[in-house]
C-alpha cells in the first residue's frame, strides 16, 4: 500500500539519513543534524508497504513563507510517479495554503518542480543569501 504521512513519528530516521549523506546537497550531514532539521520542518514520509522510500521538508512560518528542502524517493522505487504525489501532497497541504511564497533550490530536478509552478527568480536581484563562514 502506498502513503504520504505527515506524521514525524513514523519517519525512519536511518533511512533519511544514509540516502541524504549520499547526495550533493547533504552530504557529510549528521545523523543528529538530519534530526534536528526534522524537529524544526514540516515533514512529509512516503512509504509503500510501511517502508519509508521517500521524504520531504518544509521550512515554514504556515503563514507566508515555505523552503521545500530534502526531496528524495529512493532510487530504487523512482520512475513509478511517486514523487509527483509527494509534490501533491506538499502542494496541496492545508497547513500551508496561506503560504505565497515558495523557494527551493535544485541542481538537477527543474522538470519535476516546474510541473507545479516552480520556475527560475522573475526578480534574482531582489533575492539574497548568506553563506557564514564556519569556524572550525
Amino acid at each position: 500500500m502506498f502513503e504520504i504521512s505527515t506524521d514525524k513519528n513514523r519517519l525512519q530516521i536511518p533511512t533519511i539519513h544514509e540516502f541524504l549523506t549520499q547526495t550533493y546537497w547533504a552530504k557529510g550531514r549528521s545523523k543528529a543534524a538530519v534530526e534536528k532539521t526534522i524537529a524544526n520542518c514540516f515533514c512529509f514520509g512516503v512509504y509503500l508497504n510501511n517502508a519509508q522510500i521517500g521524504f520531504a521538508r518544509v521550512a515554514t512560518d504556515y503563514t507566508v513563507f515555505a523552503y521545500l528542502m530534502d526531496v528524495f524517493i529512493l532510487p530504487e522505487h523512482r520512475g513509478k510517479g511517486y514523487s509527483k504525489k509527494l509534490m501533491e501532497a506538499i502542494t496541496t497541504a492545508p497547513e500551508l495554503q496561506s503560504c505565497n511564497t515558495w523557494l527551493l533550490k535544485t541542481a538537477d530536478a527543474h522538470g519535476l518542480y516546474k510541473q507545479f509552478g516552480y520556475k527560475a527568480l522573475k526578480a534574482p536581484e531582489m533575492v539574497m543569501e548568506r553563506k557564514p563562514h564556519k569556524t572550525p
